[in-house]
């Protein structure tokens, strides 16, 4: 069977990379992995859930403190699910860069030639040619264990020192959760009328600008845009919990 399936080796390698890249990004989204982007994605997820949570109350014929109640409920309920979910995303993600490490592993000790091609392809993209194309390939192909790293992380684009332990990211996304809830929450008992969406609103700018700056986008208007974002759906629910409620 024809390896390349009658494509170029340069179309093959791009639909490899292609797939590599699937499979090293998040079933949620392309949030960047680590403990840090799994905490400041919680924290715009949690700010955003009270936001809402918090609008929706206003329909409701309870006292702060029984609304109080219901914040701190909700997220701890909130918590189990933020931890469990990015966790599990985090082992789906391993496993799927686990497969493709044992495909490429088999791919090596089966089609040796094959994978002498992709070689070949990858470095003379780079500007190797003749004699020393030829030596750095030789002297790759001598060792099963440094060709694997590289075709994992030439062909494929796969970067495993950046991975990190899906408990790691787990514990990240309850670090998000538990900071803009205790700050939400803080809001709410210092100023019962409006602390809560002023607190969460606030968290949900800064951890937004700061996700932003660290996936390198452009922050600031990034960060505005999250907080239309919550506007619209507060300002949806409101007039959807008003027909139902009424004034």
């Amino acid at each position: 069977m024809d390896h390349f399936e009658g494509k170029p080796v340069a179309q093959h390698l791009k639909e490899a990379r292609k797939k590599g890249h699937l499979a090293a990004s998040e079933a949620h989204g392309t949030e960047m992995p680590g403990f840090f982007s799994a905490c400041l994605h919680a924290m715009k997820d949690t700010s955003s859930a009270l936001l809402l949570l918090w609008t929706l109350g206003l329909f409701l014929p309870l006292s702060s403190m029984a609304l109080m109640r219901i914040y701190v409920l909700f997220s701890i309920g909130w918590l189990i699910w933020k931890i469990g979910k990015s966790c599990l995303l985090g082992w789906a993600r391993l496993e799927r860069m686990h497969r493709m490490i044992e495909e490429e592993r088999n791919e090596i000790e089966r089609n040796r030639p094959t994978e002498r091609k992709e070689l070949t392809e990858l470095y003379q993209a780079k500007g190797l040619t003749g004699k020393l194309l030829e030596d750095v390939v030789d002297v790759l192909m001598a060792d099963d264990r440094r060709l694997l790293q590289i075709m994992l992380e030439e062909e494929l684009g796969l970067s495993l020192e950046s991975e990190i332990h899906p408990l790691q990211q787990g514990i990240g996304a309850g670090c998000g959760v538990v900071s803009a809830s205790l700050l939400g929450c803080l809001g709410a008992w210092i100023l019962p009328s409006f602390g809560l969406p002023l607190f969460s609103a606030c968290m949900l700018f800064f951890s937004a600008l700061f996700c932003a700056k660290r996936e390198r986008n452009q922050a600031l208007p990034l960060a505005i845009w999250h907080l239309c974002l919550a506007g619209l759906s507060m300002g949806l629910l409101f007039y959807v919990a008003r027909i139902l409620y009424g004034p």
